[in-house]
């Protein structure tokens, strides 16, 4: 088992930033990929973004594409999200993940944590 706990969320204007953590505890976290994915009232999970085990390749979603930045320190753990000028539609949410393979399919993922809510007003 792998227990993920995410912190860093809020509340904040829009054109704002946040950075979310995901600290990891119980399986090798080097070995995973890891992704953040969010959920809006009333719509389906989606992802955000993911970073591979080497940490040598990311990918975003076109949404988050020059705001958001994944990053991850094995040493420590964890795993980042680094959002810059965020708007109301990114208000969720957010989730982070790990898998044993690289995918963007939450479905694909094995374990998850409990969340974090981030609202941007306007």
């Amino acid at each position: 088992q792998m227990q993920l706990v995410e912190s860093g969320g809020g509340l904040v204007q829009t054109g704002g930033s946040l950075r979310l953590s995901c600290a990891a505890s119980g399986r090798t976290f080097s070995s995973y990929a890891m992704g953040w994915f969010r959920q809006a009232p009333g719509k389906e999970r989606e992802f955000v973004a993911a970073i591979r085990w080497s940490g040598s390749n990311t990918y975003y979603t076109d949404s988050v594409k020059g705001r958001f930045t994944i990053s991850r320190d094995d040493a420590k753990n964890t795993v980042y999200l680094q959002m810059n000028s965020l708007n109301p539609e990114d208000t969720a949410v957010y989730y982070c993940a790990a898998a044993n393979i690289w995918t963007i399919v939450p479905q694909r993922y094995d374990y998850w944590g409990q969340g974090t809510q981030v609202t941007v007003s306007s």
